[in-house]
């Protein structure tokens, strides 16, 4: 055998260390989050988005939630001092403010941090259909030394959707199971998640009817904080536009203020934080009035 010329083993080389590292696999992603409170998962890349302006209200500007509010703020608040907290399934009515609660909690909580002596919470948003991506998000946060607040908006599952099952596992189920610096708080239409034609589906066509449905409604006792929302009546929806009103020096008569917030509400077949919160903002663009 012949001997290669060295400028044709230089190139030989070169060819097959090309070639080993288009074999290796990516580097592992590692992800900070220390560049803000508030980021959003993006799992392309995979990297989180830092929020420099999130979209939240003041804790105290929600009205008609007194009791879900202290209970989601005190579970927050032993999370951040490293106390056992529960997962939390926030369900009911559209527009009723379960998203609204959880980014005021968490920045009500922050606002509380320096005087606590503890350190602020990190909230990251996962999108629903990012869910199967979470136990990889999981174990890029487990390595992480802030606590973090995962939370995940309109959560809900529908038929042939499996990925419920991965959630499941994740959160309690799984041999590495939660990560102690995570606790993931969820918002819902539904109490189960899954869809009722679903479950009334298993029921009927299962084997054992009893526990093909606890299959499917064993996913929200994962979820150890449940806190149910409800559509609001007319003397909570006032104060909702009083209260409003006031934050915002809105320079409207108050009687003028709940006539037409009330025709608003019926126009929308509905009362809810949101509406109310809808209307404001129609009204102070009426009066040339910025919502700062």
């Amino acid at each position: 055998m012949s001997e290669l010329d060295p400028k044709d083993l230089h190139s030989l080389l070169i060819r097959i260390a090309d070639a080993l590292d288009r074999m290796a696999p990516p580097p592992a992603t590692v992800l900070s989050l220390e560049d803000s409170d508030v980021f959003v998962w993006q799992p392309e890349g995979p990297h989180l988005d830092p929020v420099e302006k999130p979209n939240r209200l003041e804790l105290d500007l929600l009205h008609g939630i007194d009791r879900q509010r202290a209970q989601l703020h005190e579970n927050t608040l032993r999370f951040a001092r490293g106390l056992p907290a529960n997962n939390a399934l926030l369900w009911g009515a559209r527009g009723t403010g379960k998203s609204s609660l959880v980014k005021s909690v968490h920045a009500a909580v922050n606002e509380q941090a320096e005087e606590l002596a503890i350190e602020p919470l990190a909230l990251v948003e996962i999108h629903r259909e990012d869910i199967p991506t979470l136990p990889r998000l999981l174990s890029m946060i487990r390595a992480q030394d802030r606590r973090c607040v995962l939370f995940c908006d309109d959560l809900s599952f529908d038929h042939d959707d499996t990925s419920y099952k991965s959630l499941k596992a994740v959160l309690e189920g799984g041999v590495e199971g939660r990560p102690e610096n995570v606790v993931f708080y969820a918002t819902s239409n539904r109490r189960h998640l899954l869809p009722r034609d679903m479950i009334e589906n298993e029921r009927s066509t299962a084997i054992n009817p009893g526990e093909a449905v606890e299959e499917k409604v064993s996913l929200s006792d994962r979820f150890g904080l449940w806190l149910g929302f409800h559509n609001c009546d007319q003397q909570t929806y006032f104060d909702m536009l009083r209260g409003y009103a006031r934050r915002f020096e809105l320079d409207l008569p108050e009687e003028e203020l709940l006539r037409q917030g009330n025709e608003w509400a019926m126009t929308r077949g509905a009362r809810s934080g949101r509406v109310a919160w809808q209307f404001i903002q129609e009204v102070a663009g009426r009066l040339g009035k910025r919502l700062e």
